[in-house]
């Protein structure tokens, strides 16, 4: 199925007035509202900041310019202060590769293991990385574990010289000073801060819980949860994940028409990968795990 043509020209206007209008709340979030009743601000802080993350990946997609580079610069202050546009770009990027979707080596946002790798790990590694693969693991330590293993292997990069990596960490200090300049006019103190930005990469991973799991077809392996409610526009329809999948220059308010005139054929694609809602996925997977943590079909690779 090819991507439908772009028919807005230059830009892609929905896209850049959300944008506008999500660092208008953000600011508010850390002014007026922090000052008014802290966990209000932090909670309307991390909101934003799971929407500003949201925007960015419809930057490293091609919106709402086609220029790239000016799409970048809308996204340059850096709200959720861990991780660099470029290293998210490079990294998601080589994950749309749908035929190493869940390779524990190939696939940069897989959540599975190598079973050799899982049997050297301690016990207690074990039992944290079994927690994770709960929805309320991922939650709480979600974020930490995938920080730390990103920040380790782009340590690993640039100790031994890999240039791109190095120049995007560089990139990233002017992306977070910006925001610790506004913080220090604002009435949000930085722990505060903190703890928005560690809660709004939590909600992210409400998304990314379940996007793919292991199937021996590739085109099996992406999910669709057919869910209109407020998580799927904090996620800009990506939680029509086959069809983000299968369209990946087609904007975030487009989605939800192509998944709605093709809804038997993306469900043929990815084999009947389907949730109703992301309510469903709380009930089935808030305490349980939705699949082990080494990679069930890799003995068959």
């Amino acid at each position: 199925m090819a991507d439908p043509v772009r028919k807005d020209g230059g830009f892609e206007w929905p896209t850049l007035v959300l944008l506008v209008a999500c660092y208008g709340v953000w600011a508010l979030g850390t002014t007026w509202l922090a000052a008014l009743w802290l966990p209000l601000g932090v909670v309307i802080s991390t909101l934003t900041i799971a929407l500003h993350s949201s925007l960015t990946h419809e930057m490293v997609h091609g919106h709402p310019f086609k220029n790239q580079i000016l799409n970048e610069a809308l996204v340059f202050p850096c709200l959720s202060l861990f991780v660099p546009y470029r290293r998210f770009r490079d990294l998601h990027l080589a994950h749309h590769q749908d035929s190493i979707l869940t390779d524990p080596y190939d696939d940069p946002e897989s959540n599975y293991m190598d079973p050799e790798v899982w049997l050297t790990l301690p016990r207690w590694g074990q039992m944290v990385l079994r927690f994770n693969n709960t929805l309320l693991g991922r939650l709480i330590v979600g974020p930490a574990a995938g920080l730390y293993a990103f920040v380790r292997e782009d340590v690993r990069a640039m100790r031994q010289g890999d240039w791109a990596v190095t120049q995007a960490w560089v990139l990233q200090v002017p992306g977070v000073a910006l925001v610790m300049w506004w913080l220090s006019l604002s009435a949000m103190p930085v722990w505060a801060y903190l703890i928005a930005a560690y809660a709004g990469f939590s909600i992210l991973k409400i998304r990314t819980f379940l996007e793919h799991r292991a199937h021996e077809r590739a085109s099996g392996r992406t999910v669709v949860i057919e869910d209109r409610g407020p998580l799927a526009l904090l996620f800009l329809n990506n939680n029509l994940h086959v069809v983000h999948h299968m369209h990946p220059k087609v904007a975030w308010y487009r989605l939800p028409s192509l998944w709605a005139s093709n809804r038997d054929c993306y469900l043929r694609r990815n084999d009947g990968y389907y949730y109703r809602s992301y309510a469903e996925i709380f009930r089935k997977h808030f305490l349980r795990a939705k699949d082990p943590v080494p990679h069930p079909l890799w003995h068959k690779e």
